[in-house]
């Protein structure tokens, strides 16, 4: 298995390949980069440096946090004070369960949507975007491979989503690493694992 420092250097000879070769679908300008959920602090110090590199090469990198995305979903359905309430009254997975529905329902403030919104002013030509984070959408709020799913054909923004977890097999990623966590996988991204 690569190390971390060995992930991102492919990670960053592909990103600064023309055309980027990050991703098999044009439709789907996605790749992962999955890390050791012990390393954290690690990869947002080098996230932050390989944006910096980026940015000398004439790519302008933003990093969206998908903790962001979380708190201003929950904050755009019915608040802090409402999924709080459920937990008292229900349990944890009453309310993680609602958070999820405020993430996936488009009636609500789907995860997608918010992601679009922050991507829709960038160019293709001129971006890259580093959706770090991830970690808040466990055990079970929202899986990533949905948001990759739901995102097909819906931006051409090249993104690269920091995934910490536990590769299985060449697809399957665990998050966190968590034992009762079925390993999902998305064929169509390319996971630099």
């Amino acid at each position: 298995m690569l190390s971390l420092l060995d992930r991102i250097s492919l990670l960053e000879h592909d990103l600064k390949s023309v055309p980027p070769r990050i991703s098999v679908h044009s439709d789907l300008p996605f790749a992962i980069l999955r890390y050791d959920p012990k390393e954290e602090w690690e990869v947002r110090r080098q996230a932050k440096l390989l944006a910096t590199r980026m940015n000398d090469c004439g790519k302008e990198v933003k990093i969206i946090s998908l903790a962001e995305l979380l708190w201003e979903a929950i904050a755009n359905s019915e608040g802090l004070e409402v999924v709080v309430d459920l937990e008292r009254e229900r349990g944890f997975n009453a309310a993680q369960e609602q958070v999820n529905v405020y993430l996936s329902d488009e009636d609500w403030c789907s995860l997608p949507k918010l992601l679009i919104k922050r991507l829709q002013f960038l160019d293709p030509q001129k971006h890259i975007v580093f959706l770090v984070r991830a970690a808040v959408m466990a055990p079970a709020i929202y899986q990533m491979s949905k948001l990759l799913d739901e995102m097909q054909g819906r931006t051409k923004i090249t993104t690269i989503l920091f995934y910490p977890g536990i590769l299985e097999g060449t697809t399957g990623l665990r998050m966190m690493g968590l034992k009762d966590r079925e390993a999902m996988g998305n064929y169509r991204v390319k996971i630099y694992g």
